[in-house]
C-alpha cells in the first residue's frame, strides 16, 4: 500500500472515531439516559409503616441535580430543591420552633470512594454526635451508614448518613437530620423514600 493510501486510511479512521465519541457524548448519551429514566413510572404507590400504622403513599418520580439519579418523593409532605452542589429534601411544614431542622441532603462526590469518605464524615459528625455507629447496610440502600443521636430527649438531634458508590470512582452521600420525636415520622418516611433511590448515569 502506498504512503498516500495509508495516510488517507488513518485520517478516515480518526474521523470516524471522533464522530463516534462525539455522538456518544451528545445525542446518543442523552438518548440512553432518557431511555433509562423512561423505565421508571412517573408515580408509584409505596406501602410503609408510619408510627405503627400501615399506609399507602402516592409518590412522584423526581430527578436529581444534573440528572445523576432518580428518586420517588412524597410530594404531599416534602419538596426537593436543587442546589449548586447538592439537592435538599425538606418538609412542606417546618419543624416546631426550637427543634432541629428536618432535612435529607443528597450530594455526589465524584473522586472519592465510599470507604475513604466514611472516615472523613465520621470525624466531622463526631464534633456534634459523641457516639456514632458505623456499619455496612443493605437497607434502605447498599453502602455504609453512620447513625448518631445528640441526646435522648424529644428534641435531640438525630443523624443518619449513608455513603454509597456512584458506580464509578466516586460516591453519593445522603445525610438525614431530624429529631428523636420524629424518628417514627420523618425518619421512617425518609427511609422509605431512600429505598427508591436509583443512579441513572
Amino acid at each position: 500500500m502506498k504512503e498516500r493510501d495509508i495516510s488517507i486510511l488513518i485520517i478516515t479512521t480518526i474521523t470516524v472515531l471522533t464522530l463516534f465519541v462525539y455522538n456518544s457524548q451528545t445525542d446518543t448519551g442523552i438518548a440512553i439516559k432518557k431511555e433509562m429514566k423512561d423505565i421508571f413510572s412517573p408515580e408509584k404507590v409505596v406501602k410503609q409503616s408510619i408510627e405503627g400504622m400501615d399506609e399507602e403513599i402516592q409518590m412522584k418520580l423526581n430527578e436529581g441535580n444534573r440528572s445523576e439519579y432518580v428518586m420517588y418523593i412524597d410530594e404531599e409532605r416534602y419538596k426537593l430543591t436543587h442546589g449548586e452542589n447538592s439537592d435538599l429534601i425538606t418538609p412542606l411544614h417546618p419543624a416546631p420552633e426550637n427543634y432541629p431542622e428536618v432535612t435529607m441532603e443528597i450530594k455526589q462526590v465524584p473522586n472519592e470512594k465510599p470507604l475513604d469518605l466514611v472516615e472523613k464524615i465520621e470525624a466531622q459528625l463526631h464534633k456534634e454526635f459523641i457516639k456514632l455507629e458505623v456499619a455496612e447496610v443493605t437497607n434502605p440502600i447498599k453502602g455504609y451508614q453512620l447513625h448518631g443521636a445528640a441526646g435522648n430527649k424529644a428534641d435531640s438531634k438525630i443523624v443518619n448518613a449513608y455513603v454509597i458508590s456512584n458506580g464509578k470512582e466516586g460516591s453519593f452521600v445522603i445525610t438525614q437530620f431530624y429529631f428523636l420525636e420524629a424518628a417514627e415520622g420523618h425518619g421512617a418516611r425518609f427511609h422509605h423514600m431512600l429505598k427508591t433511590f436509583e443512579i441513572v448515569e
